[in-house]
C-alpha cells in the first residue's frame, strides 16, 4: 500500500518501484528529495530498500521529516 492505495508488484520491488506504480510524479519528488517514503511507523524508508509483502508506505514532505529530526 501506498498512501492507502493498493499497488501489485513483483517480488525483489523496492520502495521506489512501489512509489511509481503509485505515482509517477509523487516518484519523481521522492527521486529528487522533495519526498520522503516512511513506512507504517512513520520512519523513513531508503528508496532502494527491498518491500516486503503488505508493506505500507506513506509520501511525506522531506522538509517536513528533516524537522521532525532536527532536535532543536
Amino acid at each position: 500500500f501506498v498512501n492507502g492505495s493498493g499497488v501489485s508488484l513483483p517480488h525483489g520491488a523496492t520502495v521506489a518501484d512501489a512509489v511509481r506504480a503509485f505515482s509517477a510524479a509523487e516518484a519523481d519528488e521522492v527521486a529528487a528529495g522533495t519526498r520522503a517514503a516512511t513506512d507504517s511507523r512513520g520512519l523513513p524508508v531508503s528508496p532502494g530498500a527491498a518491500l516486503a509483502g503488505g508493506a505500507v508506505l506513506r509520501i511525506v514532505s522531506a522538509r517536513a521529516l528533516r524537522a521532525a529530526d532536527d532536535p532543536e
